[in-house]
This record gives C-alpha cells, structure tokens and sequence, in this order.
C-alpha cells in the first residue's frame, strides 16, 4: 500500500534497548497525518461513481481496474469510506458460508433468523405495503377497501416483478418473475411475511458491503495533489524540512 510512503518522517526518542544515548533517535512515519475527504464533497453525487465488488476482489484488484494502478488500494478503500477493512469489505461466497457455519452452527444455517414484510402493491401499482420491514411471523393487513382496486400483487422485489411497472391485471400469470401471488376482492386480510434464514441474513449483509462509491479517476491526480499538500510540515522549531520533523526529547534536561 503506497499510502505509508505519502506520510511525511518523524524522528522520534527512541525506546529501544540497544539505544547508545538518550540523545538517540528513531525514524518513523508520522502516522498522526491522516487524509480524508471533505465533508462537502461526499455529498457530491457528480464526485463518485458506483461501484460493485465481485467475488474475491480485494481493494488493489479494484484500484488496478478502476485507476489503473494497484498500489492506489488505499484511495479505493479511503474514498468509498471505509474505516475497519476486516469488518467492512466483503469476504467470499466460501468465506461466508464458514462464517455462518461458525456462527449458528451447522444444524442452524438455515434456520429462520426473523421475519420481514413482502411488498403488496394494488392492479394500478400502487404501494400498499412496503417491503423488507422486520415483523412478527402473524403480522397481517386489510386490503384497502378500494372498489377501484380489486386485484392485490405480493411480490418479493428482490426475485423479479418488483419495483418495475404495475403488472397487467389481464395477464396469466399477472407477473413473469417468481415470488408474486394475486389477491382479489377488497377488504381482505393478508399474511405478507416470508422468513429469512440464518444464512440469507448474513448474505444480505454481505452483499450490501460490495455497493461501493468511488472517486472519478478524472478526480485522482487532483486528489493526489492536495493530500501531498497535507503531509507537508509547516516550519517551525521541530521542521527538519517539509517532510522531516523531530518531536521533544524528554530524557535530556535542559539548562
């Protein structure tokens, strides 16, 4: 990661137990200098491009496909906002089904986790109940008592038929994509619910981590610049020059 090599040098007292003097001195990097984006600039949609992370892509897979270099890894993970790389980058198909192994155990993968509504919409494509809203396995509603409106869709808009166009109340069946069951009449209670197992939760999870943003790579060389300004030192009585500083010694005793 060539983000180490942008951070200025500190010479600092040194700790070590071959030290010949406490006049002696360490050379390190001043990992106190940190970069990270202006607050106004996430908010900037024109700034980013989207970005999916596929199946065992590491950042400096994707730094080398985005900018063209993989030692910019660090840009990738810095500029999609990422602090815990461990916790925060998704980890493989395999991986994943280890970990849900590890963490339920083998009898309980596919174990139900907790239930969650299924979108209802009415034959106009009107939302009559959102989806993916955790409930109870009992949770119901009414149709609404709509004269208008007498054919009611549920459909999951994760497996096809949702979030598109209303379906076509004529059509057999009324959606071409699995997961949609048609109501008909008004006023009529529902069971919207479908359960999410042990392993869909955690897949889910992980795969809301591969939705990324990325910096533009016509944004890359100006962003370079301005984070060399930062890592210079300003003078002062510890600047040695613009990338050298040396801190207090507090084992020598002055006058």
């Amino acid at each position: 990661m060539s983000y180490f090599r942008e951070l200025p040098n500190l010479l600092y007292q040194s700790t070590l137990l071959d030290k010949v003097s406490s006049r002696d001195y360490v050379l390190i990097k001043n990992l106190f200098r940190r970069v990270k984006l202006q607050d106004y600039i996430t908010d900037k949609v024109a700034f980013f491009d989207k970005y999916t992370i596929l199946d065992l892509q590491r950042p400096d897979n994707v730094a080398e496909i985005f900018y063209g270099k993989a030692d910019l890894d660090w840009v990738v993970i810095l500029t999609a906002g990422i602090t815990n790389i461990k916790d925060e980058w998704p980890i493989s198909n395999y991986d994943l089904y280890r970990y849900v192994e590890n963490k339920y155990g083998i009898t309980e993968v596919n174990n139900v986790h907790h239930y969650e509504t299924i979108e209802v919409k009415d034959n106009r494509g009107r939302l009559i109940l959102p989806g993916r809203q955790i409930v109870d396995q009992d949770f119901k509603i009414k149709t609404p008592y709509d004269a208008s409106a007498t054919k009611f869709y549920i459909t999951n808009p994760d497996i096809g038929g949702g979030g598109g166009a209303p379906p076509d109340p004529d059509a057999n069946p009324p959606f071409a994509g699995y997961g949609s069951t048609k109501y008909t009449g008004v006023n009529q209670e529902i069971n919207p619910v479908t359960g999410i197992s042990n392993y869909e939760y955690e897949t889910l999870k992980n795969e809301k981590k591969r939705k990324i943003q990325l910096m533009k790579p016509s944004y890359l060389q100006i962003f370079l610049n301005d984070m060399r300004n930062i890592m210079y030192y300003e003078d002062s009585s510890h600047t040695i020059n613009s990338r050298l500083s040396v801190t207090d010694n507090t084992r020598l005793i002055g006058p």
